[in-house]
């Protein structure tokens, strides 16, 4: 692949699912001149293997094998010190994009060079958008006004979704447009996490670096639901709280008060252990065997 690759699409897999499939064929379906990095974490469906088999002539695929799950992060690090285009395109792995979305994600980039992050609104198969698009940093306050639906602000942003280019706290990690100096400068994701509120630490160290988090409101994009979610709801959830946690003591000015510290994080694993007989409850639903026609 040539190094003057504007964009490299990164995407990382974990057993992601037949949605996989949809993903790598619409990207290279692009007339956007791109590279795509597949990074596999040890994924068991043996659909990565059989991706870079069913394109092994397209010169712009590279599948690489991680031998154990490292995480969302850390895997999007290995795919972009691979990768040789000015900017990255950190996609999931069951968002779907065509050339037209590539192409105005790229021109707004460039039209905008204090732009560290650029993301689009993530919609449902029913085109209903996900509000982690356009959201604030989840500040305890603000977490409390949206758990308890209290006035006042909340993580997220109340009311339609904007229908242009906007500056926001945050944007949703299934999509994001990063130029490659600004991933370069921030030394990529923090590691730390493994699953879940990456892509919230990354849009406030692009901010607190001073560049500008935005959304391209006019640009929506089909984001499915996560293989690994639906199949291992305990796994990723545990994931999801540490993350939270460790948002909180990076970012939340009320992670310098002990006592609310301490009261944040016993919150944040009660949360976790409630959550668990309904998910355990929804896997074995969903693994009943059918009932016969």
């Amino acid at each position: 692949m040539s190094a003057v690759a504007p964009v490299s699409v990164i995407v990382v897999a974990a057993d992601s699912g037949p949605s996989l499939r949809d993903c790598v064929r619409r990207v290279l379906a692009c007339e956007v001149p791109l590279e795509m990095i597949l990074v596999d974490n040890a994924s068991s469906d043996g659909i990565p293997q059989a991706l870079a088999r069913a394109h092994e002539s397209d010169a712009r695929l590279r599948v690489v094998y991680n031998h154990a799950n490292l995480g969302f992060g850390p895997a999007v690090n290995r795919g972009a010190a691979q990768s040789h285009g000015k900017s990255l395109l950190v996609l999931n792995p069951d968002c779907l994009i065509d050339n037209d979305t590539l192409q105005r994600l790229l021109e707004m980039l460039a039209l905008h060079p204090r732009a560290g992050v650029i993301g689009a609104v993530v919609c449902d198969e029913n085109g209903t958008p996900d509000p982690a698009s356009y959201r604030r940093d989840p500040l305890m306050r603000r977490a409390l006004n949206t758990l308890f639906k209290r006035a006042g602000e909340g993580i997220n942003i109340e009311g339609p979704m904007p229908d242009t280019l906007v500056e926001a706290e945050a944007v949703s990690g299934a999509l994001m447009l990063m130029p490659r100096r600004v991933f370069e400068y921030l030394a990529g994701f923090d590691e730390d996490y493994f699953l879940h509120c990456e892509d919230l630490d990354i849009c406030r160290r692009v901010r607190d670096a001073g560049y500008h988090v935005m959304l391209a409101g006019n640009v929506h994009v089909l984001h499915g639901k996560g293989s690994s979610s639906r199949h291992r709801p305990v796994f990723v959830s545990r994931h999801k709280h540490r993350g939270m946690w460790r948002w909180f003591r990076k970012f939340d000015p009320d992670a310098r008060k002990p006592w609310i510290a301490a009261v944040v994080w016993l919150g944040i694993w009660t949360h976790f252990l409630l959550q668990i007989p309904g998910q355990l409850w929804r896997l074995l639903w969903r693994k009943r065997p059918k009932a016969a026609a």
